[in-house]
């Protein structure tokens, strides 16, 4: 398996990932091609970093790493939007290794943390995270505002 940062060429892998973790399923929808130009813009922005596992030929994973500042810290936070893994790929070290490389760049940036959000009933996840040393920290809470069907995400 190999952890590259992702290309132009990945998003059709990674849109199908981004569903199978909940995120709105934009592909064939009339307005995907708007979402593939906001993936490329994603990729050349200096904030952020997105990250495949490779298996093969096949992309099984993905992380995306925001780097943000926080007003009363002098130095970022990194912030992970989405992780995940494709099912069937699942417990075989794509999550470790995804989350240890977000990790190292996060810590090469100097930033002060590393925080995720995951949704109330990923309780597997949430062991995993347990187990890489995250701590339980908090809770989020949304309110959407419009310009999406099918936010927030439901268990299925």
């Amino acid at each position: 398996m190999e952890i590259r940062e992702a290309r132009v060429s990945d998003w059709a892998p990674v849109a199908a990932l981004l569903a199978e973790l909940g995120r709105p399923d934009v592909r064939g929808r009339d307005d995907e091609e708007t979402h593939r130009l906001s993936f490329d813009a994603y990729l050349g922005r200096p904030d952020t970093v997105a990250l495949v596992a490779v298996e093969g030929n096949e992309v099984i994973g993905f992380v995306d790493l925001e780097f943000r500042q926080r007003l009363n810290f002098g130095v970022p936070e990194a912030w992970i939007p989405d992780l995940v893994v494709a099912e069937g790929a699942r417990s075989r070290g794509a999550g470790k290794a995804l989350l240890a490389e977000a990790e190292e760049r996060a810590r090469a940036r100097g930033c002060f943390a590393l925080e995720l959000e995951s949704a109330v009933w990923r309780e597997q996840a949430h062991a995993f995270y347990l187990r890489e040393g995250m701590t339980h920290s908090g809770a989020a809470f949304t309110k959407v505002l419009g310009g999406v069907e099918d936010w927030p995400p439901r268990p299925r």
